[in-house]
């Protein structure tokens, strides 16, 4: 069994690996885009905003709905393809760590 110094270099360790991946995950850039790519989005995988691009064409049609829902759709599709990317982070940062079945690192 191991003694409690161990214990805590290991849980130091776990910790320091958890900030070093997270400081990787703002550093992995995701693109979302919608109606066709004319609206697109890029985000960090952790979820930072950097920057939107909007075809100009959308600016002329008048239709601020439209524009609007085309924002929201890259948003969310760029949100969804940074989980991805975190996740998968994740897995690679957990993998061989002697952790149990369905348990979920805090964030």
């Amino acid at each position: 069994m191991q003694n409690i110094n161990d214990i805590m270099k290991m849980a130091q360790n776990v910790q320091q690996q958890l900030a070093d991946a997270q400081g990787k995950l703002d550093e992995i850039e995701v693109e979302g885009a919608a109606g066709g790519g004319m609206v697109k989005v890029r985000c960090s995988a952790k979820g930072r905003f950097i920057s939107i691009d909007i075809d100009p064409s959308l600016l002329n049609v008048g239709d601020k709905e439209m524009l609007e829902d085309l924002i929201a759709a890259a948003f969310n599709d760029a949100r969804a393809k940074a989980d991805t990317a975190s996740n998968e982070q994740m897995q690679k940062m957990t993998a061989g760590m002697p952790l149990p079945p369905g348990f979920k690192l805090p964030f």
